[in-house]
C-alpha cells in the first residue's frame, strides 16, 4: 500500500491524453475468444488489488447489471489489452459509470473510474471490482451465484402460530397456586 501510495494513475492520465472518452470510433466489441487472455484471479488476488473485501461484497449486484444486459464491455482496436466497460448504477437508473482496465496475461496493471473514488492506486472503486471479479475470477468459478439474493425465502409467515409442542403452552393448562 506505501508503494502504490507514492504512485499516480498512469491510466488517468492515459485516457485524458488521449481523450479515450470521446472517441467511439477506437472501441470495439469482444469476439468469443478476446478476453481469453484476460488473467485468471484468484481471491487473494482480488483482495490484494481491492485492499480489502467492501467492493468485492458488491460485485456481485453489479454484476447482475451486466448479465441483464446493462453493461457493454469494449475492446481497444489497437490495444488489445486495454478494455472500456460501461456500467449502470445501482442505485441511480439514469447514471452509468465508465472504467478502464489495462492488463497483460499475468496481471492487472492499471484502472481508472469516471466516478468519485475511482482514479485512487491504492485500492479500487466498487465499478473496477465487480469488472476484475467477474472477467478474472467468477466466469471461470461455475458454481458462483450472481445478483442479490431473495432472503425472504428464509422467513416465516408472522400469521402462521405453531402448534404447541409442550403442554405448559397450551390455553387449557392449569396453573395450581
Amino acid at each position: 500500500m506505501l508503494y502504490l501510495s507514492k504512485r499516480v494513475n498512469t491510466l488517468k492520465q492515459r485516457v485524458e491524453e488521449e481523450n479515450l472518452e470521446r472517441h467511439k470510433t477506437i472501441w470495439k466489441e469482444p469476439d468469443n475468444h478476446t478476453l481469453d487472455d484476460f488473467p485468471v484471479l484468484d481471491e487473494e488476488d482480488l483482495r490484494n488489488i481491492t485492499c480489502g473485501v467492501y467492493q468485492l461484497k458488491l460485485s456481485t449486484s453489479y454484476i447482475q447489471e451486466h448479465l441483464e444486459g446493462n453493461c457493454q464491455i469494449l475492446i481497444h482496436k489497437e490495444d488489445e489489452y486495454l478494455i472500456r466497460v460501461k456500467l449502470q448504477s445501482r442505485h441511480v437508473s439514469s447514471k452509468t459509470y465508465i472504467l478502464w482496465i489495462e492488463y497483460t496475461s499475468a496481471e492487472i496493471t492499471a484502472w481508472y473510474c469516471k466516478c468519485r473514488a475511482g482514479a485512487r492506486v491504492v485500492g479500487v472503486c466498487a465499478h473496477i471490482a465487480s469488472i476484475l471479479w467477474y472477467l478474472g475470477y467468477a466466469r471461470h468459478n461455475q458454481d458462483i451465484s450472481y445478483g442479490v439474493q431473495n432472503w425472504g425465502a428464509y422467513l416465516e409467515d408472522a400469521a402462521s402460530i405453531p402448534q404447541a409442542v409442550d403442554e405448559s403452552d397450551s390455553e387449557e393448562s392449569v396453573v395450581e397456586e
